[in-house]
């Protein structure tokens, strides 16, 4: 699996999601058909959405053509709204009862489907009926964003350029990358990252963990009015001295001969 994923990954974008997209399939159901992780097939979409800026144009035109909703899909819809008026709040992922689960992970379809403009108008305009169902915006931007820094890690890569600092930097562009890798790193070692971003960096930026070698030749100092920039600061150089003299107590200085 991990190597078929990593094909997946150095190949991105992949011509065959692409084209599903295009033709108006969500990121979820390009996962279900190809059996991968739908922040892989991510992945492939944001690189494929740069290299196409009129991917997405197709891609939402293809998806309102698509066929609408079942008479049964608007029933179960404003069955859901329903119990969300009576109970005057939104159905829980972790509750206890299985029918509150299925209430919540249907609106969670409908949230990524409106995230990625695919959105049939029938439920749109139903849903209107409880503004709060759309949930957590900045969520779903923070989701977007995170999918986007990793393509532009993988492009800083590619290029030939080590891994980004958060200091130290050479340009605002490796600043940001440096910063977010930082994040990820942070969140590893705590455990607060997700498994499945865990895995996506694996394979998209294999050595991401470690980051850059340590042991490289520091930086020198360039000593203040000197017009050596390289020069290493007086103090931390070895005075010379003159060949038969012995150096005094401590080097404080030579000793009578």
């Amino acid at each position: 699996m991990g190597s078929i994923m990593d094909r997946r990954l150095r190949r991105a974008p992949d011509a065959e999601w692409v084209l599903m997209y295009r033709l108006g399939l969500s990121r979820k159901r390009i996962a279900e058909l190809v059996r991968v992780h739908p922040a892989v097939v991510g992945y492939h979409l944001v690189i494929a959405r740069r290299q196409d800026p009129g991917l997405e144009t197709a891609h939402h035109a293809a998806a309102a053509a698509r066929t609408s909703p079942s008479p049964r899909s608007l029933a179960r819809m404003d069955e859901i709204i329903a119990w969300i008026m009576a109970e005057a709040r939104l159905p829980r992922g972790h509750s206890e009862n299985r029918g509150e689960r299925s209430m919540a992970r249907w609106l969670s379809d409908r949230r990524r489907e409106a995230a990625e403009g695919t959105l049939d108008p029938a439920y749109r305009d139903g849903l209107a009926r409880v503004p709060e169902w759309t949930g957590n915006h900045r969520a779903i931007a923070d989701e977007a964003r995170w999918h986007d820094r990793l393509a532009e890690l993988v492009d800083f890569r590619a290029e030939g350029n080590d891994w980004p600092r958060h200091h130290d930097y050479a340009s605002e562009r490796e600043h940001t990358l440096g910063v977010w890798i930082h994040a990820q790193r942070y969140k590893r070692r705590r455990g607060d990252l997700d498994p499945a971003k865990v895995m996506l960096l694996d394979q998209a930026a294999p050595g991401w963990q470690t980051g850059r070698k340590r042991g490289r030749t520091p930086r020198r100092r360039p000593v203040p009015g000197c017009a050596h920039c390289g020069q290493v600061e007086p103090s931390t150089q070895l005075k010379a001295v003159p060949t038969g003299v012995q150096p005094g107590p401590s080097g404080a200085g030579p000793e009578p001969g």
